[in-house]
């Protein structure tokens, strides 16, 4: 009867196989290595050339010692013009929360272009900023101070670009520098920052102050007190800035720049994260500087180029990610883990209307989970173990669903499928033996570590050679240095557990048998990244009809999806790639594990530190 049996799932084995065509591109690792490559090498290069416009700016990382002996980072635009003897104007440009300095280039480009040093500066606990996020006016005060410094920088001659939170960071900068700046850009900010650090605005602070708001924030009840963007012009708060009783004239210059009394009030038709990522709401910004700093190139404001680096990095994105997938293949032609390449178990996966309601429970446990995991998470004080708010809220969405996932696999399982002869090899759990496979899980992580360490060469490779990241907008790879690399080994098991039950809901129960992997691999990646998709148009359709977002007073949370929707297209591809590779969920779960959780981690902010 054994024999019997094993016969017939090899049977069933061979002719899944036989319907497996994959695409050609996907059956040759060294060509998919070569367009991986070409598109790492073309798009730092295409990037590079937009940041130094082509030769003309210099641009370098730099790091400063802040108050407190905190360390500061940030990158360094020098245009060629700008020399100790030949002074230039100068920009401080800072990020919002849980960005870093890279969301800030369109206007570090084009300020850069028009003959300013710009310093685009990450905030305390952010990017490669020591920790603790908050600390020091968000490291605004330290930013100016540095670039005033500067022997090439005119002193006093500084304009202040802030989005978001990293506006209050320029108003505190502001505040605690008055003779170092001359003007500040508001990007979907405002100048009453939280209780943490209150600075007022007033008719006559900051200086020279153009508010450029986003027609559809997110953030609007936040920033200026009012429900919807549309009723900027109407709020008292801003009303109290520009010294007004009354509706302010949109583009509109109000006081006067020579007095540093100047006020506009302009609106672009985008939202919060979108404002850093339009050419409009970057010319509104360059346009106010050129007015009120000195020695500002008058090229257009309309004349830019940045948007050249975002498609440079955007291409080396695609580059990296898809390195993954010829090193993992390659890899497993060598001796030591050739052992890891198994043929794909015999599906007991569910069907028809059962795949149906499989796979909408699935979507459906992961949004309405959310919010309310997430705000359980994020509620947990921050310590030196998981010192990351945001990472503390994902990390407890992520083991909350898997232990829903779990619970309803595991019923299905015990009550349906066992009865039908599935077993725990079925769902790349087990070997042919149904036991585990302890040797091989090992040998899968130390693969999973090397298919990873690919992707980390990649980005040294491509700040050392480009002085480069790879992103597109508010999605990036970034590197880790020394003091995110603890709080990755923190993380990194949570997130692992989490991809190995993702991997057994996938492949295990959702897995459709004779398919091509090329087809398998579109279908996990819509189904992973459709619910996300859904969530968003939900929650934006009423913003852009004039209203609110539909869940209103969670707008940090709804952009924090937006990540979503390329994160589980990458953990989709993996995870179905490299089961289709070694016929086992937990090469796939540990490289979705270690890169998932290296991407928050570097991409967030770190709340817990110590103040030297």
């Amino acid at each position: 009867m054994s024999t019997s049996k094993e016969a017939q799932e090899k049977s069933e084995v061979l002719a899944q196989e036989s319907t497996r065509r994959a695409p050609t591109w996907l059956k040759s690792p060294y060509f998919v290595l070569l367009i991986a490559i070409v598109l790492i090498l073309g798009g730092g290069l295409i990037a590079n050339l937009a940041q130094t416009a082509g030769g003309q700016i210099s641009v370098r990382q730099v790091n400063f010692a802040g108050t407190d002996g905190v360390m500061m980072s940030g990158l360094l635009y020098i245009p060629n013009t700008a020399t100790s003897k030949t002074p230039a104007c100068g920009v401080v440009t800072i990020h919002g929360y849980i960005n870093s300095h890279d969301t800030m280039d369109g206007f570090s480009i084009e300020m850069a272009r028009r003959g300013c040093v710009v310093l685009a500066a990450d905030q305390t606990g952010h990017g490669f900023s020591d920790a603790p996020a908050f600390a020091n006016g968000y490291g605004g005060p330290d930013a100016l101070a540095y670039l005033n410094s500067l022997d090439i920088v005119r002193k006093g001659d500084i304009g202040l670009i802030g989005h978001s939170m990293g506006g209050w960071a320029s108003v505190i900068a502001a505040a605690t520098h008055p003779d170092a700046y001359r003007s500040l850009v508001l990007l979907s900010s405002s100048t009453s920052t939280p209780p943490l650090e209150p600075v007022p605005g007033t008719p006559t602070f900051p200086k020279n102050v153009a508010v450029v708001e986003a027609q559809d924030s997110e953030f609007s009840q936040l920033m200026w007190l009012e429900p919807t963007g549309s009723q900027f012009p109407s709020s008292p708060r801003m009303q109290a800035l520009f010294g007004l009783s009354s509706t302010i004239q949109v583009n509109h210059v109000y006081g006067s720049i020579a007095d540093g009394t100047a006020r506009v009030l302009n609106i672009v038709p985008t939202t919060h994260p979108g404002l850093t990522f339009t050419s409009e709401g970057v010319g509104d910004a360059v346009s106010w500087m050129q007015q009120t700093l000195i020695g500002v190139s008058p090229l257009p404001a309309s004349d830019q180029i940045w948007i050249w680096d975002e498609i440079g990095t955007l291409l080396a994105l695609i580059g990296v990610v898809l390195l993954l997938f010829p090193v993992g293949s390659l890899l497993l032609r060598l001796p030591f883990f050739s052992e890891l390449a198994s043929e794909l178990p015999v599906s007991r996966a569910v069907k028809g209307i059962g795949w149906v309601v499989g796979a909408l429970i699935l979507i459906l446990v992961a949004i309405f989970t959310f919010y309310p995991f997430q705000l359980y998470g994020e509620s947990w004080k921050v310590n030196a173990v998981f010192p990351q708010q945001i990472t503390n809220g994902i990390m407890a969405w992520a083991i909350g669903g898997a232990l829903i996932g779990l619970i309803l696999f595991s019923a299905w399982h015990l009550a349906l499928n066992r009865r039908q002869g599935a077993r725990l090899n079925h769902y790349g759990i087990t070997g042919e033996n149904n036991r585990l496979e302890w040797r091989k899980i090992g040998k899968a992580l130390l693969y999973a570590v090397l298919v990873v360490a690919s992707v980390y060469l990649a980005l040294e490779f491509l700040n050392w050679a480009f002085n480069t990241d790879v992103r597109i907008w508010v999605f990036n790879i970034k590197p880790l240095n020394a003091a995110h690399f603890p709080i990755w080994l923190a993380y990194v098991v949570p997130f692992i557990l989490y991809f190995l039950v993702l991997g057994v809901l996938l492949h295990g129960q959702l897995r459709i048998a004779r398919l091509a992997l090329g087809w398998q691999l579109l279908i996990n990646v819509v189904v992973m990244a459709i619910g996300y998709v859904v969530f968003l148009l939900v929650e934006y359709i009423p913003l852009a009809a004039g209203q609110t977002l539909t869940t209103s007073d969670q707008p940090l949370l709804t952009i924090v999806a937006y990540q979503f929707v390329p994160v589980y297209m990458i953990v989709a591809s993996v995870s179905t790639y490299f089961f289709h590779k070694t016929g086992r969920i937990y090469a796939g779960a540990f490289i979705n594990g270690m890169l998932i959780t290296a991407i928050i981690v570097a991409s967030t902010a770190t709340q817990y530190g110590v103040l030297r």
